[in-house]
């Protein structure tokens, strides 16, 4: 079963009540979400393996740590998920970025896929997926079950803020995918959006409520 981990330093959570707050403008928004993403990809990169090397200090040798060279990914679900990247990047400038693009369909009502643009060497990196909600969870699962159906294992999910039904609908669907997230929130609501959640992610990150 898929491990949730959530992130509840005290900085993400004061900055995630501002996020959360319908006056917050869309120029704070989008530096919030910038802000909470650095802060929660120390918690997503807190089992990367190191390995030890030496090197000469300025007044002696030392045994020190570096990444073992485990390569990362980031690929936002599109639109939202671009908000969340640059965050990441701070922390971990090496990291390439992919894209995923879902649609819904409106017969199905289920998300489709209508773009997909990775690293050459994707099936090697831990990716991680990035979007601000998980609500159903229907994006998340066709976004991950895509890059599974292109070679990805390595995959961790990161979002804002979850619903239950979210997170139950991924650990089903990919119980070996861990999920961080901000905070799991009380439910959603008939039309799908997550209570009390902070509305529409892409329309407050882009002003385009």
């Amino acid at each position: 079963m898929s491990n949730l981990v959530v992130c509840d330093h005290p900085l993400i959570q004061h900055k995630l009540t501002f996020i959360r707050d319908k006056d917050t403008k869309t120029k704070d928004f989008r530096e919030l979400v910038d802000e909470v993403a650095t802060l929660m990809a120390y918690e997503i990169t807190r089992d990367m393996p190191l390995d030890t090397i030496t090197v000469e200090t300025p007044v002696a040798t030392a045994q020190s740590k570096v990444l073992s060279g485990r390569m990362l990914g980031i690929v936002p679900i599109l639109r939202a998920g671009l908000g969340m990247v640059d965050g990441i990047l701070k922390l971990i400038p090496a990291a390439k970025v992919g894209h995923i693009g879902l649609s819904r369909d409106h017969e199905t009502l289920q998300p489709t896929e209508y773009y997909m643009n990775l690293p050459t060497d994707a099936t090697e990196r831990l990716l991680i997926v990035v979007d601000p909600m998980l609500a159903t969870g229907g994006s998340a699962n066709a976004a991950i079950g895509s890059l599974k159906k292109r070679g990805c294992t390595q995959i961790k999910l990161m979002v804002l803020i979850a619903s239950p039904e979210g997170v139950r609908a991924v650990q089903e669907a990919h119980p070996d995918v861990d999920i961080y997230a901000a905070a799991v929130d009380e439910k959603l609501n008939e039309l799908g959006y997550i209570i009390p959640g902070l509305g529409d992610a892409g329309d407050r990150m882009f002003g385009t409520k």
